[in-house]
């Protein structure tokens, strides 16, 4: 099998866009990795960079959460995207984070890639901290609580 995983997040910077994405072979079918990922009452239980969710992840349907890199904000955004077991897309104006799974053998390729940008980003660019980590813990979460 073709080595997929990134134990590390890559960031690429432009300027008017931050791209972050991380990829990991999990092992476990792409059903079992999409009910833990799309049941927001559970997302504080297993996913360290969350503190806080409300809301239930359907298409349409508008989720609220806190990360721990910026505890203060609560982030409102939009199902954007609902392809069950494949697909799942969430964002506001300013974003986009895309969860993709890829049945593969006995297990499944995952990618976690957010976007954010827009002409007003080099504004405020500076202060929106690396996600790097925060990718990395959230993938190093998943997978732990996909293996239970």
């Amino acid at each position: 099998m073709e080595s997929i995983n990134s134990e590390k997040a890559i960031t690429t910077k432009k300027m008017f866009s931050r791209t972050t994405t991380i990829k990991r072979y999990i092992d476990a079918k792409p059903e079992t990795v999409w009910n833990i990922l799309t049941n927001g009452s559970n997302y504080v239980d297993w996913n360290s960079t969350i503190t806080m969710f409300q809301g239930h992840i359907a298409l349409g349907n508008i989720i609220k959460l806190k990360t721990y890199l910026d505890e203060k904000r609560v982030f409102k955004l939009k199902v954007k995207e609902f392809v069950e077991n494949k697909k799942l897309i969430w964002g506001d104006a300013m974003g986009k984070r895309e969860f993709v799974l890829e049945s593969q053998k006995e297990g499944t390729k995952f990618s976690m890639t957010e976007i954010i940008g827009g002409p007003l980003y080099p504004l405020f660019a500076k202060m929106i901290p690396p996600f790097d980590e925060a990718f990395e813990r959230f993938v190093n979460d998943l997978e732990k609580e996909v293996m239970k």
